[in-house]
């Protein structure tokens, strides 16, 4: 297999199921780490601070700062600062969403009036009054901008509706569409992880369970990626020529939903070390 110098590995999935690590990501993550390969993990969930994923991931055996942790609530946090500096910001998530976008130095607000952007995301505390607020801030002129399009998202024995559900209901009333989408597969992603592993795409591996965001993201940026059949993706679903473990890349051809590799799961990885 080709060395890569730097894993994107997706977390809800590929990592673990709910509270459930997946059987051997301890160990192939640790043998990443200690052949200096860097890894950073990346997640569409706005629901957890990068603190709670990085102390949930060292209290299942993978030791874990929360820098090397990018999740869809920081990029949308950071594009929407850079690009409109203290904007008014209506919002459908949860309290670690809003704090991100607090602490980037936008004005989050619960008045539609004067909204410059409405966010939306996973929120599972989702109800009419958020419905009715995100609908009078759009009548009033603002944007729609959503933390990712995950149609659901993967649990152990299951799967939960996912921020396209929000996506869905605010649309449905509204009549306008969400401008972006800043998670996965967006190039914002992309780039705030390769930012934060230092290395070109060409030197990296994107690791996720999901053809249409995490091999989709990782194709678009130039990297090669794995998608591993423990999350929602089921292998009948794969795009035929995929290679399978052990295939070069060079094998397959270059196709957004197609993945360089199919793994069984992320113990796999201990091959790339």
């Amino acid at each position: 297999m080709r060395r890569y110098d730097g894993f994107v590995i997706d977390l809800d999935g590929t990592v673990y199921l709910g509270d459930r690590l997946i059987a051997g990501a301890a160990r192939a993550i640790a043998r990443l780490r200690a052949a200096d390969r860097r890894v950073v993990f990346v997640s569409n969930k706005p629901i957890d601070t990068r603190d709670a994923y990085a102390a949930n991931l060292t209290r299942l055996g993978i030791p874990t700062r929360p820098e090397d942790v990018i999740n869809s609530s920081l990029v949308m946090a950071r594009t929407l600062a850079r690009e409109t500096p203290g904007a008014s910001v209506v919002f459908v998530g949860e309290p670690p969403l809003v704090a991100e976008l607090e602490r980037a130095g936008l004005a989050v607000s619960e008045r539609a009036e004067g909204a410059r952007w409405v966010v939306l995301s996973f929120d599972r505390g989702f109800d009419y009054r958020k419905l009715d607020l995100a609908f009078r801030a759009v009548r009033g002129g603002a944007e729609l901008i959503a933390t990712n399009p995950d149609r659901t998202c993967p649990v152990d024995g299951g799967e939960l509706p996912d921020c396209a559900a929000m996506i869905g209901a605010v649309e449905g009333c509204t009549g306008q569409r969400v401008e972006r989408i800043v998670g996965k597969p967006s190039p914002e992603m992309a780039a705030a992880a390769l930012e934060r592993l230092e290395l070109p795409a060409a030197a990296c591996l994107v690791v996720g369970d999901r053809l249409e965001t995490d091999v989709r993201m990782g194709a678009a940026a130039g990297m090669d990626t794995a998608l591993v059949l423990t999350g929602v993706t089921r292998a009948d679903a794969v795009p035929s020529g995929a290679a399978a473990s052990g295939a070069t890349p060079d094998a397959v051809p270059s196709d957004a939903d197609r993945p360089t590799y199919v793994l069984a799961s992320i113990a796999d990885l201990e091959r790339f070390a």
